[in-house]
């Protein structure tokens, strides 16, 4: 187990992809952390840092269909849950059609690296759908937009993100 020091995340803009560095000020109370980048995927970062799964959340982006339409989204839920795409977000979106967006896609449209992607500084307009738990949940630990660094942010500060809306998104008690 290592352990992490976690500072100012605006102190060091250099461990955030760009568009998380624009975006600080919608999370102002977020810090950062530098990691080993070959740690950055949820299972292997908790193991080695000692981190519980339950107080990390995962970012997902996904592609919703309708129409020939395409929207993008991104689904926000703890590392322990999944969230129900085919279900809850897919009616959510008003989609016939919903799956997780291919990794090129998710990266050259978020501009954040695989494995990194987090709801702090996604494109204008995008949805983000935060599990209720996520929102309820003290600080968590989620990507920085890069793989070798994490940032903590409150459940208060993710849920009051630009285009966040808390909702329930994971089958709870299966």
């Amino acid at each position: 187990m290592s352990e992490l020091t976690w500072i100012p995340a605006a102190d060091r803009t250099d461990l955030l992809a760009p568009p998380v560095a624009a975006a600080l000020g919608a999370a102002p109370g977020a810090r950062v952390a530098e990691i080993d980048a070959g740690l950055a995927d949820t299972a292997a970062f908790c193991e080695h840092y000692g981190t519980p799964p339950e107080t990390s959340a995962n970012c997902v982006v996904v592609a919703a269909r309708r129409g020939g339409e395409t929207t993008y989204a991104a689904c926000l839920v703890l590392a322990v849950d999944r969230a129900d795409v085919n279900g809850a977000v897919r009616r959510r979106l008003g989609a016939r059609k919903a799956s997780f967006a291919p990794m090129d896609e998710a990266t050259g449209r978020t501009g954040m690296e695989y494995g990194g992607i987090t709801p702090v500084g996604l494109p204008a307009g995008w949805p983000v759908l935060v599990d209720e738990a996520v929102a309820a949940a003290d600080d968590l630990v989620v990507g920085s937009g890069l793989r070798r660094s994490k940032l903590l942010v409150s459940g208060e500060e993710l849920a009051a993100l630009p285009g966040a809306e808390v909702l329930l998104i994971v089958r709870r008690g299966e």
